[in-house]
């Protein structure tokens, strides 16, 4: 049995600062992204809530939504600031804003993109 114990604790030995280094690596990554906010506005300047923004990776091509608050804002959180993304939003009625660039040349750590809509 004390072969047992003193292998177990062996392997804990080994494996514990490992898991901990891992933890200050994430912790290290959640420091070093970006986010990115703004507000949707209809045609005629007011608060486009309920619209859907989609922000797509450029390098993976993954695509995120979010559907606006009713005060027409939005955000997305912990980008990565390697990365250039590309904006736009759509709203029901066939309202459509154009497509806006997020640089990764931008070293703004919350930049403000606000997208206005215009019928398609």
């Amino acid at each position: 049995m004390s072969r047992v114990l003193a292998a177990c604790l062996a392997v804990l030995i080994l494996v514990a600062p490992a898991a901990f280094a891992q933890k200050d690596k994430n912790k290290g990554d959640s420091e070093h992204t970006r986010s990115v906010k703004g507000l949707v506005v209809t045609p005629d300047g007011k608060p486009a809530k309920q619209a859907v923004v989609f922000l797509k990776n450029t390098k993976t091509l993954q695509v995120q939504s979010f559907i606006t608050r009713d005060d027409g804002s939005y955000a997305f959180h912990e980008l990565n600031p390697d990365v250039d993304y590309e904006l736009k939003a759509e709203m029901e009625g066939g309202f459509v804003s154009p497509t806006k660039g997020l640089s990764s040349f931008d070293s703004r750590k919350q930049p403000v993109i606000d997208l206005k809509l215009a019928k398609k």
